[in-house]
């Protein structure tokens, strides 16, 4: 293939799964003309750019699944990464805080599934030992994870397409173009854009917050959807910036899919408190009257949606209070910072998470990757997925290896 518009393999979504993928796959077959393909103006642009900015250890995740185990090892490979090629970084270490008794069986078993994963410089922490580490906040048991840290997730996706690109001079990453379908053609697919159309003989899907609908669009069977939600986040103020230094989180309720609101020193010095969680009415929206009739449409009448709704119906009103209340939220930030005012914080950004969501309302928790002909649909990645996205994209870089029959260095002709 040898046509500007003829691709041996098309990269659908420029997150930082999709660019990991690109360097992988390039750095295995570096002949290979490869093309990313991103709808916005920029690399990152949503669920990447918009996250907390955590390199995450791994504490959380069953032992044995997907997550665990492309957390941990891509976690690693993610910080060798960022030393390597200069991309700003901070291995900080984090403290789990319980601030009452019921939550003490809670941390130890994220303590018990630390160990399981293999989590390095992980160790349980006692009231005064948490002061030591963080003298504003107030908890009666911690564990601190040393091997936490920060990136800047824009900078670590822009240098792995940077590098995929020195591999292949051939290669492109086309922004501000938009995959509108995909069908069968002459010598494989023909992905049609908004810009034109493509053919390649392979195509990966890595497209976050659309990945339902990319995969349905390829004719393949998702009884699953993607719900949005989005979440908000306050910043520390100058003068409430000093009683945090690194990272503050909470034990999480393990009745809700999230984390929790927590503390999160950024790469840039700023203090960000958050996220929280509520039902979007757009999948790339983020403001809090953000409206998109077809994603509105594509959740509410959907059966797994009203199944989560009924199931946490206090937890979720109790969401909205906080999105439009400072009080209720710092009210939320004051149980693990109780000196916290209102003068110490400010609203600040907000990101969108993309859950894939059962028919019986349960989030899909682990990893999702999956093969539809010559095409490989990365269907669920929800958090951690921008720490374990080098570990993602060798999977996927392996699994095109092995069930497209790639061979090492091989040459499409």
């Amino acid at each position: 293939m040898s046509n500007e518009r003829t691709w041996d393999m098309v990269i659908v979504g420029g997150g930082i799964v999709g660019a990991a993928t690109l360097y992988k796959l390039q750095a295995r077959f570096p002949h290979f003309r490869i093309l990313l393909l991103e709808k916005e103006k920029a690399l990152a642009g949503h669920q990447t750019g918009n996250n907390s900015g955590v390199i995450h250890s791994g504490i959380y995740y069953k032992p044995g699944s997907h997550k665990a185990k492309n957390c941990v090892d891509g976690r690693r490979e993610l910080v060798a990464f960022a030393k390597q090629h200069g991309v700003k970084h901070d291995i900080c270490g984090k403290l789990i805080v319980a601030t009452d008794t019921e939550e003490l069986p809670r941390l130890e078993k994220i303590f018990n599934t630390g160990m399981a994963n293999g989590i390095e410089d992980m160790r349980k922490v006692t009231a005064d030992e948490i002061r030591e580490i963080e003298p504003h906040c107030l908890g009666i048991a911690g564990v601190h994870v040393g091997c936490t840290g920060i990136i800047d997730f824009r900078g670590a996706t822009n240098k792995m397409a940077e590098l995929a690109l020195a591999l292949q001079p051939e290669s492109r990453v086309a922004l501000g173009e938009e995959c509108l379908g995909i069908a069968s053609g002459d010598k494989g697919s023909d992905v049609r854009t908004s810009n034109g159309t493509h053919q390649t003989r392979y195509a990966i899907f890595c497209g976050g917050l659309q990945s339902d609908r990319l995969a349905k669009a390829d004719g393949a069977v998702v009884r699953e959807r993607i719900v949005g939600f989005r979440g908000d986040y306050y910043e520390l103020t100058e003068q409430g910036k000093h009683k945090v230094k690194h990272l503050i989180y909470p034990v999480p309720d393990p009745r809700f899919p999230f984390l929790g609101v927590h503390f999160t020193r950024m790469t840039d010095g700023s203090i960000e408190c958050g996220p929280n969680a509520v039902f979007t009415f757009k999948r790339e929206g983020y403001g809090k009257t953000d409206f998109d009739l077809r994603d509105t449409v594509d959740a509410l009448t959907y059966g797994g949606t009203w199944k989560l709704f009924l199931r946490n119906m206090g937890y979720g009103i109790n969401e909205y209070r906080r999105a439009f209340s400072k009080k209720l939220f710092l009210k939320t930030l004051q149980r693990l910072i109780p000196s916290l005012s209102m003068d110490d914080i400010e609203p600040g950004r907000a990101g969108v998470r993309a859950m894939l969501l059962g028919t019986d309302g349960n989030m899909v928790d682990d990893f999702r990757i999956e093969r539809r002909g010559n095409h490989i649909h990365v269907l669920n990645a929800p958090s951690p997925a921008a720490t374990a996205a080098l570990a993602i994209g060798s999977h996927i870089a392996e699994m095109a290896a092995r069930e497209f029959r790639i061979g090492e260095g091989a040459v499409i002709a």
